[in-house]
């Protein structure tokens, strides 16, 4: 290696070693044990918003990446967050394939549609019977929940925890996880979450917390319970959860591509694990 290569493959290396210091030089004394990777647990992408009375959302609360549902459905146009869409897609395609024909009733809801929604609910029986969710309370402003029917439901005015008893709600209930979906409003959580048990309410997390959720019977409530205290505890017990997030987010070692360029420069490149 001639002297000018040397000198810039040591600068190159002395840069970057200024920069992933900071981020490999803090050593995790203590180990995050919960069964959930700790990144997917900072909700970067707004899988985990949870709404409800205690939790609302704002008025002015837009899901980002909002697109186009193309999907056999009623009562549309419907829009969901891209990520949901395309998870929806896939899961309404392989209920195709094993012989169950499905349905998207209701999408996203905006804050002002839900508010309609709940103040024609109030006028109509003169209290809050709590079948309309509040505005801001409504999971469907995440743009992360789907309300999924076969063909029959679909065709009625309402819908009821009845529908769970059809072969196309317990083949969504036993599959919906695989797409990253959770059956949002479970029949023995209605005092946890204070709805009733929807079979047909779909909500987007992602398929690693949604198997974890549907494996455990969790609500999003009680999921969302359960993590921020494994974080609380894991700081209690000295880790620094900050660091972990950086350590899990840092840049692969590099790795120095040898000299033999035709332009006699040396490279350093991130290896992928």
């Amino acid at each position: 290696m001639n002297e000018r290569i040397r000198e810039k493959w040591l600068c190159g290396l002395m840069i970057l070693s200024l920069v992933l210091l900071p981020l490999t030089s803090f050593a995790q004394a203590v180990e995050w044990t919960y069964p959930i990777s700790a990144d997917k647990l900072e909700n970067r992408n707004g899988f985990l918003v949870l709404a409800n009375r205690d939790n609302l959302l704002d008025k002015d609360f837009l899901p980002r990446n909002i697109v186009p549902v193309s999907l056999r459905g009623v009562s549309g146009p419907h829009e969901l967050r891209r990520e949901a869409a395309e998870a929806l897609t896939s899961l309404f395609a392989e209920a195709e394939r094993a012989g169950y024909e499905l349905y998207l009733k209701s999408s996203y809801r905006s804050w002002g549609t839900q508010n309609t929604m709940y103040q024609n609910r109030l006028e109509k029986n003169g209290k809050d019977d709590g079948v309309v969710a509040p505005p801001g309370s409504s999971d469907h402003q995440t743009g992360l929940a789907a309300d999924v029917l076969n063909r029959e439901w679909s065709r009625r005015d309402g819908m009821t925890p009845a529908f769970g008893e059809t072969a196309e709600a317990r083949w969504m209930e036993a599959n919906c996880a695989a797409f990253g979906f959770i059956i949002r409003y479970l029949p023995e959580k209605q005092d946890i979450t204070g709805i009733i048990y929807e079979p047909w309410h779909l909500r987007y997390v992602g398929p690693e917390v949604a198997a974890y959720m549907m494996e455990r019977r969790l609500s999003l409530e009680e999921f969302t319970e359960e993590y921020q205290n494994a974080i609380a505890e894991y700081e209690a017990a000295g880790g620094d959860y900050p660091a972990l997030l950086r350590e899990l987010s840092a840049l692969p070692p590099a790795i120095l591509m040898d000299e033999g360029e035709e332009d006699g420069e040396v490279s350093l490149f991130y290896k992928v694990p």
